[in-house]
């Protein structure tokens, strides 16, 4: 029986192809820009040749997490005002397993339970316009999205003088939701905390 490969192993395996596909070692010399070679000759198709590389690489890869039910997920874990969370994440280079899917959903409770108790007191905002713009909401408006959603994620960026943590509300599969490629089927809301008078940032 042939070994098959891990999360992490896979993960490794997407970060190799990547920077290869970057430095130009790989390439899908079939695409052009426009699909007209009169006005392809005078595009340069390199960036383009490179990104389509990986993709087609990364699609393989997402196969072969199908075929042989490799999780995606990774197990991350954040300090916030001296609390400590461990919790689920979909790596953003492979696919969610439909089992991923229930640890995820599974995972949802204590994350809102970790989120509520490290942002007592801080400013809410929930983004829009693809995080280019924020508006002021309240706890009661969290947990009114939390309601809808199936599952969440985390991030926090801090430093001496700032402290933001971002709550992800999603549902459907975490490929598409973060990016918004398969809304209304998959989708999600942020919610920024931040200390008293301050914005979001991130």
């Amino acid at each position: 029986m042939s070994k098959v490969y891990t999360t992490e192993q896979l993960i490794q395996i997407l970060q190799s192809e990547r920077q290869a596909c970057l430095k130009g070692k790989r390439l899908k010399l079939a695409v052009t820009v426009s699909g007209n070679p009169v006005i392809d000759q005078f595009i340069r198709t390199d960036g383009l040749q490179k990104f389509t590389a990986y993709q087609d690489f990364k699609a393989t890869i997402h196969d072969y997490q199908r075929e042989h039910q490799v999780s995606g997920i990774v197990w991350r874990e954040v300090t916030v005002k001296k609390k400590t969370l461990r919790y689920p994440e979909v790596d953003a280079q492979l696919i969610a397993l439909p089992s991923d899917l229930e640890i995820l959903k599974t995972a949802k409770n204590s994350m809102l339970e970790f989120w509520n108790e490290v942002t007592l007191g801080m400013d809410l905002y929930l983004s829009f316009n693809h995080g280019k713009q924020h508006q002021k909401i309240i706890t009661a408006d969290v947990d009114r999205i939390a309601q809808r959603t199936e599952w969440t994620n985390l991030w926090k960026s801090e430093n001496t003088n700032f402290l933001e943590i971002i709550l992800q509300l999603g549902w459907g599969e975490p490929e598409e939701a973060s990016y918004k490629r398969g809304f209304p089927t998959s989708g999600s809301e942020y919610i920024h905390a931040v200390n008293p008078g301050n914005l979001p940032i991130g």
